[in-house]
């Protein structure tokens, strides 16, 4: 069981890292149907940084407990900031996605990036 969790982990953080760069790149690029906006002085422009290169180190797994701690504050300010005026109830104020995009960070913070990361690479090579 421990390998399967080992295994789910690097899925799970390198899947997560992966979606979330397709928000980012929707801000940053206009790709996947969106407008770009500008990554400067704009808060969709940084959010949009935030999402495509955090998302990304995600992915490497590299600084993955401070990159997770920078999107689950992200992640809790779209919540509050967009979503919640629309209502408590994330289902019904379509905030879902933020809290368990926070939930999933707040997981890797916990746990770190696993073996098959870059932290992972570097925490064996300084033993």
């Amino acid at each position: 069981m421990k390998a399967f969790q080992r295994v789910a982990l690097n899925i799970l953080r390198i899947g997560t890292g992966l979606l979330f760069m397709q928000h980012g790149a929707q801000k940053l690029f206009g790709w996947f149907g969106r407008d770009a906006v500008p990554a400067y002085m704009s808060q969709l422009g940084f959010a949009g940084v935030l999402e495509f290169f955090g998302g990304f180190l995600i992915v490497l797994g590299l600084g993955t407990r401070p990159v997770a701690a920078l999107l689950i504050i992200e992640m809790i300010w779209a919540y509050l900031q967009v979503h919640l005026g629309r209502g408590v109830v994330p289902i019904m104020n379509g905030g879902e996605l933020a809290i368990l995009y926070a939930l999933i960070y707040l997981f890797l913070l916990a746990s770190g990036g696993g073996n098959f990361s870059l932290d992972g690479v570097l925490r064996r090579r300084r033993r």
